[in-house]
């Protein structure tokens, strides 16, 4: 057992947060934040050049721009304290960061990845502009994940810069880690990357409560003639139930629910790179 001190159930050395918003690009924004709004129960704000969706626990941020683009997405840590510790440790890391302007984080700060992902840190408020936040039912923004040429980079800033420690790795029969599943709180992820032929989004995932609303969510979509593109199933990695429907860009977007929770020394996890790693029910969509 590690006998590091401890505050939020993390040791110090190591990043508190929870994903706040993201922002993606669309070449067609009014028609994306439509389809969230139907889909997700977003209620839909005009910011200038930008469109803001919120929701219960759950916001993005949509611009103009290429399918299937993060802009950026934000993290938020529980207080200020936390936020030097990060400033700190990307100093340390010999990485760069600056302050920005942001309607859902206070004293935000932005980094970039190697992949050129921008990262916004800061302490969470709460519509602080008096915008309208929807109703409806369970679904918390939990977790992001892209695809990288260069997935190896990514992780070790994630760690050495941020924070984050690595839960689980996906390994092929050469020993090649295929995806790997990082967090920063006491659930398994909140950012994963797969090795890919191009760096892109891949997915984003708002978290429910149980089988039951993951029925509900399902039963949602078909109100809305949404097809269900994949589950619904359970993954290996993490050991959620998931379904997934795709939005207007050809962006995954997966309902969870029942999200393994871990001990922050846990060791880390290494599973095949195999359908039944994704789907211990069926049918895996490997990204290969």
């Amino acid at each position: 057992m590690s006998s590091a001190p401890v505050r939020w159930g993390r040791p110090l050395d190591t990043l508190v947060a929870s994903l706040r918003y993201l922002a993606l690009a669309s070449p067609d924004p009014h028609q994306t934040a439509d389809f969230y709004a139907r889909a997700m129960g977003y209620r839909l704000q005009p910011c200038g050049a930008a469109i803001i969706a919120r929701g219960p626990e759950r916001h993005l941020i949509f611009l103009e721009g290429p399918a299937r683009s993060l802009v950026s997405a934000g993290f938020a840590v529980p207080d200020r304290d936390e936020l030097e510790r990060l400033k700190d440790r990307i100093r340390n890391a010999g990485a760069m960061f600056h302050e920005v302007a942001s309607v859902l984080l206070a004293d935000a700060i932005e980094t970039v990845d190697p992949d050129g992902n921008r990262l916004v840190f800061g302490v969470a408020q709460d519509n602080p502009d008096g915008g309208p936040v929807a109703d409806g039912m369970p679904a918390r923004l939990q977790h992001v994940v892209v695809a990288s040429r260069d997935p190896e980079k990514i992780v070790r800033f994630f760690i050495d810069a941020l924070g984050f420690t690595l839960s689980d790795d996906v390994v092929d029969s050469e020993g090649g880690v295929r995806t790997s599943f990082l967090r920063c709180s006491d659930e398994h992820h909140s950012f994963a990357v797969f090795k890919a032929a191009q760096d892109r989004l891949d997915h984003h995932c708002y978290e429910t409560t149980d089988w039951n609303m993951i029925r509900d969510w399902g039963d949602h979509m078909a109100s809305e003639h949404i097809a269900i593109q994949w589950g619904p199933g359970r993954h290996g990695p993490g050991n959620n139930l998931f379904l997934f429907v795709h939005d207007p860009d050809g962006n995954w977007v997966e309902i969870s629910a029942e999200l393994e929770t871990v001990a922050h020394d846990r060791p880390v996890g290494k599973w095949p790179h195999e359908q039944r790693t994704l789907n211990s029910w069926g049918q895996g969509l490997l990204r290969s």
